[in-house]
């Protein structure tokens, strides 16, 4: 029970200096933060690790955003754990646990390509990745790419079948460029599980989508 409430206490912590002292975008937005911490305690429950890692870890992967066209972006992750580390020490967090914590925000990101090397960066590494995945994963997606002023889809090839993804042009090149690569990335077998389910939607939207773009070009077709 003490061990339950110190662990709703940080948590509570964290998540008030996610809200006021850090500058996110709409898709890290504080829901996608909430999304994450809530993966994160589902791969707990079946892969045990340490709480007092995992969950600040998880409040606090964010809180510092670079967009995905800035100079710096790879460092993005690097200058969280810093902040993070800043923030939880000032809260008499434990010191022997701050270098776990800055690991597992680092290995986060998929941009900055760290291997995560304990079980708690690994599952907070997945929490992250699943979020990218499923109706939420294509919604941010969609909300990036729009942010970044890209085209849904190259018009010639929507779907990649004769051409080399490029998610720097068209948004819908990123599902080829990385979310359909994420399931055999997880690293835990619940995140494993949960990806493969949200690949699956991913799939389908796909399937209709490339219904409704032939409905048009046969419309065009015919007008012509």
């Amino acid at each position: 029970m003490i061990m339950y409430e110190k662990l709703a206490n940080l948590e509570e912590r964290c998540r008030v200096f996610i809200e006021t002292g850090s500058v996110l975008d709409t898709a890290h937005y504080i829901y996608h933060i909430k999304r994450v911490v809530e993966n994160a305690k589902i791969i707990l429950s079946r892969h045990p690790a340490d709480a007092e890692i995992v969950l600040p870890a998880a409040w606090l992967h964010d809180c510092v955003v670079l967009s995905k066209d800035h100079p710096n972006r790879k460092e993005a992750s690097r200058k969280a754990a810093v902040k993070a580390s800043d923030f939880l020490r000032e809260t008499g967090y434990p010191n022997e646990k701050l270098d776990a914590v800055s690991h597992a925000i680092i290995a986060h990101s998929f941009t900055a390509d760290v291997k995560p090397q304990t079980m708690e960066a690994k599952i907070v590494q997945d929490s992250d990745r699943l979020d990218a995945l499923g109706a939420i994963g294509i919604s941010r997606c969609i909300i990036v790419g729009a942010k970044l002023n890209r085209p849904l889809y190259n018009d010639e090839d929507p779907f990649c079948t004769e051409r080399e993804p490029d998610d720097t042009k068209w948004t819908l090149d990123h599902f080829f460029t990385k979310l359909f690569k994420l399931p055999d990335l997880m690293n835990t077998e619940a995140a494993k599980e949960i990806a493969e389910k949200r690949i699956i939607y991913m799939k389908d939207f796909l399937e209709t989508l490339k219904e409704e773009i032939t409905i048009y070009s046969e419309i065009q077709t015919d007008l012509y």
